[in-house]
């Protein structure tokens, strides 16, 4: 009666629909956050974690948070919240529930940490991990994040993918030890060693070519040289380019983990 009488227009009232839980039937809850594994509050709460103690942008919330009902009605994902005010429209809110995918709010968070230079994750990481790199200056960690950050969800991604370029492993992945360090690998590592001594030119191209032009020579398989290598550098299968690896770390270094492999393997 008041809107009547004072000639005021009725207010129109909406909402988003309801959130669903990853998988099976109903309403997304804490407890699913919590079974599944995925952040449950916004910020930390009493002994949950919130999403920016797990390393999401605020960014990447705010993108991923719209699109739970909603969407532009093209193939767009990203958006700022600039972006978001001006595309949204109730029409396009849809009537079903939305279905919560984490691995897609991962997935928000990963299209934004790249679109971060390596200097501003140089400075993130150092948030992240200060007390280990404090001898690494801001090129050194630039560089690294160049080769590993492709692979990454989270800043805290790259510090477990790049560790070992900071601090050299301090032990071996046993199943790649048991498959890859035979009776004869010591022997080739000394080799690799006193190869790797006389090298002037320590660039990722030269020690590739070097080193695939000596196994050549041996007639020993790629993998019988390589594989041990990259697990002595590294202290597993994984990283970025082995030569890029051995350029980055530099040859003392190099020479440093080589030694200390052969004589505890």
């Amino acid at each position: 009666q008041l809107y009547d009488a004072f000639g005021w227009e009725k207010p129109q009232f909406a909402h988003l629909p309801v959130l669903l839980k990853p998988t099976g039937k109903g309403k997304l809850s804490k407890r699913d956050g919590e079974k599944m594994g995925f952040p449950v509050f916004p910020l930390s709460w009493e002994q949950s974690a919130g999403y920016r103690e797990a390393g999401y942008y605020p960014e990447a919330v705010v993108n991923f948070l719209a699109f739970l009902g909603w969407n532009p009605g093209d193939e767009r994902e990203l958006f700022s919240l600039a972006d978001l005010v001006e595309e949204f429209d109730l029409a396009r809110v849809q009537k079903g529930g939305a279905r919560f995918d984490p691995d897609k709010t991962k997935w928000y968070n990963h299209q934004y940490l790249q679109q971060h230079s390596n200097s501003e994750l140089a400075t993130e990481l150092r948030n992240y991990a200060e007390n280990e790199l404090t001898q690494f200056d801001d090129d050194y960690l630039e560089k690294v994040i160049g080769l590993v950050k492709e692979r990454a969800d989270f800043v805290s991604d790259i510090w477990e993918q790049a560790r070992f370029f900071f601090v050299a492993p301090a032990d071996y992945e046993e199943k790649a030890v048991k498959k890859h360090w035979k009776d004869d690998t010591s022997a080739l590592m000394t080799e690799v060693l006193d190869l790797i001594n006389s090298q002037t030119d320590f660039r990722s191209g030269n020690l590739e070519e070097v080193i695939k032009q000596w196994i050549g020579i041996k007639s020993v398989g790629f993998g019988k040289v390589m594989a041990p290598l990259r697990l002595i550098l590294v202290g597993a299968l994984q990283g970025p380019h082995l030569f890029d690896i051995m350029e980055l770390i530099g040859k003392e270094e190099c020479i440093r983990r080589i030694e200390r492999a052969i004589e505890q393997l």
